[in-house]
């Protein structure tokens, strides 16, 4: 389902126009793509930090720009690298018939019988990249790694045919793999003999017992 979304139009500005505008409680942003030309738009800032934390970043957003509806995808969010919170974003207009290639982040469900026994799950890869309906985007692909052993690893083409969407990753693409514990450094006890050593006298005493 949409999510609906007020956005302004608004005019190219400055460094210093950007700022005035997040200081007054909004954020600058852009939207583009299916049908029609690059506009600067601006959101509510707190109403778009709800939706985002209510349905992710991987939905579908119904964008209302002053009246006209457009259908758009998260394409970027840009962050304070100090405070985190949101300076802008890129809007991706869609078509809802046509099948978008979107990454999805990799969700991991179970224990693997690896990690039970002393092996430790690594992630080499996060994220799988699909082939959807924008109507269907998940907002997590979650892989069951309950039988994972040490050793052994998780690649997509163990997982291709349990999903309904297209996987565009090759099949060795590896989403998780069990490693074996650490080897410890385990040095050996060696006994010390305190008993002196005895060396025998391979000549004979020659000299004459005292009186």
């Amino acid at each position: 389902m949409s999510t609906i979304l007020n956005a302004t139009k608004r005019h190219k500005g400055q460094g210093s126009t950007l700022t005035k505008l997040r200081q007054s409680g909004a954020i600058p942003g852009v939207v583009y793509g299916y049908q029609m030309e690059p506009t600067s738009i601006s959101l509510d800032a707190r109403m778009f930090a709800k939706v985002l934390s209510e349905i992710g970043s991987k939905s579908v957003f119904q964008l209302d720009v002053e009246g006209k509806k457009i259908n758009a995808v998260l394409n970027e969010v840009q962050r304070c690298a100090l405070k985190g919170h949101v300076k802008h974003v890129d809007f991706k207009s869609i078509n809802m018939s046509e099948e978008l290639e979107v990454d999805i982040p990799v969700s991991v469900v179970g224990e693997a019988i690896g990690v039970k026994d002393g092996g430790f799950l690594l992630q080499p890869n996060r994220d799988i990249r699909i082939k959807v309906q924008p109507s269907e985007i998940p907002e997590t692909i979650e892989i069951d790694v309950t039988n994972v052993a040490i050793g052994t690893s998780l690649y997509v083409g163990d997982i291709r045919q349990n999903y309904h969407f297209e996987i565009l990753n090759e099949d060795d693409y590896t989403l998780v793999t069990v490693t074996p514990p650490p080897a410890e450094n385990v040095q050996e006890d060696e006994t010390v003999d305190s008993t002196p050593e005895v060396i025998e006298a391979t000549g004979q005493n020659t000299a004459e017992p005292r009186e």
